[in-house]
């Protein structure tokens, strides 16, 4: 399952992310509402976790700008510090499917996530493909030439954001957002954990799948199409 949590504060955020990351799930994290939408609209998510109270743009008019304007049906679990019906109501409205006041228990807010991702999936599994490697994004597994691959949560977050733009280059900003959101991490972070994803992507095969483009970001593409 993959999650998109939208939360300014990061106490919170991280507890969740740490929480769902220790279950297997991918987690993704945007820390204000403008952000949130942004990756909640080109990213495919299982579920979004939405802070009601957020800075440049709140949770209620996050929510009906996915649904209204940008027509995603992705779920969303609203959090929110205030227990009044009538807000509740709102929310609800707005387009959340699900409603929990904090604080919560981190047990309960997964349980309710896992039953909208498995109402929001569809009959068909999501299965990205190129060459002859493959991801389930709905089984988080990953295979090559048949054989199974173990990847950490990051190494998944860069494998889908390179498998969906194949064979476009990813750039470097565009592979440090999609990873750690806001939160960039220092300059060799983003080297050492591609070095890790080919190490277990290309290294094990005769062909590699992933090409760096120096000086501006990495594409992943079939060996048999690269150009010359």
């Amino acid at each position: 399952m993959r999650v998109l949590v939208i939360e300014d504060n990061s106490d919170i955020a991280t507890n969740i992310g740490d929480y769902l990351e220790d279950r297997g799930h991918v987690v993704d994290f945007a820390g204000d509402g403008v952000t949130g939408l942004h990756l909640a609209v080109v990213n495919e998510f299982d579920v979004i976790v939405l802070d009601l109270t957020l800075p440049g743009m709140d949770g209620l008019d996050v929510a009906r700008k996915l649904r209204h304007e940008a027509h995603k049906q992705t779920p969303v679990l609203m959090l929110t510090a205030r227990d009044a019906l009538e807000q509740k109501l709102t929310g609800f409205e707005s387009g959340a499917d699900d409603y929990m006041t904090k604080p919560f228990a981190l047990q309960e807010l997964a349980a309710r996530l896992e039953v909208l991702a498995r109402r929001g999936k569809g009959p068909q599994s999501r299965v990205l493909k190129v060459a002859d490697l493959t991801y389930n994004l709905d089984t988080l597994t990953v295979t090559r030439d048949s054989k199974s691959i173990q990847l950490n949560p990051i190494g998944l977050k860069l494998l889908q954001a390179l498998m969906e733009a194949s064979p476009s280059v990813v750039t470097r900003q565009d592979l440090e957002q999609r990873v750690w959101g806001e939160e960039l991490p220092d300059s060799d972070s983003l080297r050492v954990h591609i070095h890790g994803l080919r190490a277990a992507i290309d290294k094990p095969f005769d062909k590699p799948l992933i090409h760096t483009r120096h000086g501006i970001g990495y594409r992943m593409v079939d060996p048999d199409a690269v150009q010359t």
